[in-house]
């Protein structure tokens, strides 16, 4: 049996570790490399040549989401699949666009994963159908004629209504499981497309429009 050559590329020594000790006991996949951030992964994947690298999505400076890009651009026949923690449609759709083969979470277990990945040998891509579900989800949003609210994307609508029920951004990441850093994305891309200056100002103008409702601050998401 001809084995997968994998390159691990995640900032979290123990993590690839882990990983690599997993596929030790794999007839089908042999890790031939690891790489700790983005310039050593383009580095390693131009030397080594692997069929497969796991790419983790948050990497020190450049992120996984553009070196993957960067490495689909030189070596077009390495498959990727991105690895995190964050379980983010719009994360999931850049992955994809930039050449990803696949985007599994990390909370994942051991069997799925493998046969996540073994799938991929099939041509299937390594996701899992929650995953899946809202990739339909984001076609069948983008096929639907113009609603008046369409300027703001259903994620952004999202925390713009737990903008309005008072919660900080950490609460909002939290709610949504998200990070903080795209909540304050999310919050600057809303106050761009509505031409306004602060939080309270957005989720005015949201309320106004019939957007979203007032809610008190403890009020669970409809």
């Amino acid at each position: 049996m001809e084995r997968w050559r994998v390159l691990l590329v995640d900032d979290h020594a123990l993590f690839r570790e882990g990983l690599a000790a997993l596929f030790s006991y794999q007839e089908d996949f042999a890790v031939v490399g690891e790489a700790e951030d983005a310039e050593s992964a383009l580095a390693q994947a131009r030397r080594l040549r692997p069929d497969l690298v796991l790419m983790d999505i948050d990497l020190p400076g450049e992120d996984g989401v553009a070196i993957t890009r960067r490495l689909k651009d030189e070596l077009p026949h390495v498959t990727v699949v991105m690895l995190t923690v964050h379980d983010d449609t719009e994360k999931l759709l850049e992955a994809i666009k930039a050449g990803a083969q696949g985007y599994l979470v990390k909370n994942i277990r051991s069997a799925e994963l493998l046969d996540q990945l073994r799938g991929l040998t099939r041509g299937e891509a390594a996701i899992s159908r929650r995953m899946a579900t809202r990739i339909l989800e984001e076609f069948r949003r983008e096929a639907m004629p113009a609603e008046p609210e369409a300027d703001l994307t259903p994620r952004e609508l999202e925390v713009l209504e737990l903008v309005a029920a008072r919660l900080s951004n950490k609460e909002i990441a939290a709610r949504l499981f998200l990070s903080e850093h795209t909540v304050k994305n999310h919050i600057k891309n809303i106050l761009g497309k509505l031409h306004l200056r602060s939080r309270r100002q957005a989720a005015a103008y949201g309320m106004v429009r019939g957007w979203i409702k007032p809610r008190d601050r403890g009020d669970e998401p409809r």
